[in-house]
């Protein structure tokens, strides 16, 4: 099987996992989060000039292991370093184009990298990640020819282009699989498995690697603190529609105990007085994008249809809309918490 066909393959997987899943609804990565993961690492085929004889050196597929800690904002940027480690031992070692049995080896390398990526989220748990980053690349490379053996290290110049597929599975981990295309720069080695042997000026080494790891965010959704309660409910005039309103956390579109309560009130009046339609208007405060917000308004609107028509108001006699940043109970500057702004409105006609 190809990495190419690994990756599509087990990128399908954690997709199916998504669709079918039970996992918890989450928002998406903001703040300082760690990261593991390990796999799969292909060297190509690599040229360099042995002895001023053209030479080439092709490894096995090996593996790799890499930790990350990075920093995410609300936009969907986020910026992390990386340290890797990475091992293939050596296929066939070759002198123009001929190889020769009696030479072997190893390769591991130690990578440090600064990456920059965007998350795009596909649905409320699946992401698409892209990014790149730039870094250094340390290299051990070992040869022998079966009489003498010898070893050089070496720090080069890399960079990496980054993407992958990540799934929520609880409020502040994500199961991932990424794929990289690594870089080495015009690595120089001086090294001699035998006398008078020089390996130097060779070509670009490029790597590729299929990982798989989790993601954990360090301060989730529930750490944030609000200034100040979400207000009562206003007190409707003699005659208006009434209406209830359902406050919600920060990001967040669950129902809260509190919200519940309000929603079980407005299914008796509307059964009470024989509403014959419902609206319901979900809203956000100002942090986040315009898109986000209206989707997330979106989401307050229909989690609390989907309640009230499990407590038996017929999803006919509901209509949903979300206005997003758009309608704010307090008015606030951009990229504010305001807790009052977090809401759906019920309104009984």
């Amino acid at each position: 099987m190809t990495l190419r066909s690994t990756l599509l393959g087990t990128a399908f997987a954690v997709a199916c996992g998504g669709a079918f899943g039970g996992a918890a609804h989450a928002t998406p990565l903001e703040g300082w989060y760690i990261g593991l993961e390990g796999g799969a690492g292909v060297v190509e085929d690599w040229n360099f000039i042995d002895n001023a004889t053209p030479a080439m050196a092709s490894f096995d597929t090996g593996w790799l292991a890499l930790g990350t800690v990075g920093y995410a904002w609300q936009n969907h940027l986020r910026v992390e370093f990386e340290a890797g480690y990475r091992y293939n031992e050596l296929d066939t070692y070759s002198f123009v184009g001929v190889p020769d049995p009696a030479i072997s080896g190893d390769l591991w390398e130690a990578t440090a990298m600064a990456n920059l990526l965007y998350d795009l989220y596909l649905t409320d748990d699946l992401a698409l990640s892209l990014g790149a980053g730039a870094g250094g690349d340390f290299a051990n490379l070992q040869l022998t020819n079966g009489v003498v053996s010898g070893e050089v290290d070496q720090w080069n110049l890399a960079y990496q282009g980054i993407a992958g597929v990540s799934y929520s599975i609880a409020r502040q981990t994500s199961l991932f699989v990424n794929y990289r295309y690594l870089r080495v720069v015009s690595p120089e080695f001086d090294f001699r498995p035998v006398p008078n042997d020089i390996l130097r000026d060779g070509d670009d080494i490029v790597k590729h690697a299929l990982t798989i790891g989790l993601r954990y965010a360090l301060q989730g959704p529930q750490a944030y603190v609000d200034s100040a309660p979400p207000p009562p409910p206003p007190v409707q005039p003699s005659g208006a529609p009434r209406q209830f309103i359902v406050f919600f956390g920060f990001n967040k579109y669950n129902l809260t105990s509190e919200a519940m309560r309000v929603i079980s009130e407005a299914v008796v009046a509307a059964k009470e007085t024989g509403s014959a339609s419902l609206l319901i208007t979900g809203h956000t405060d100002t942090v986040g994008s315009n898109q986000f917000n209206d989707r997330l308004s979106m989401r307050r609107s229909n989690a609390v249809k989907g309640e009230m028509v499990r407590q038996g108001i017929a999803a006919s006699a509901i209509t949903t809309s979300g206005r997003g940043e758009t309608e704010l109970l307090v008015q606030t500057a951009d990229g504010v918490k305001e807790p009052q702004n977090r809401r759906a409105t019920i309104d009984l006609n």
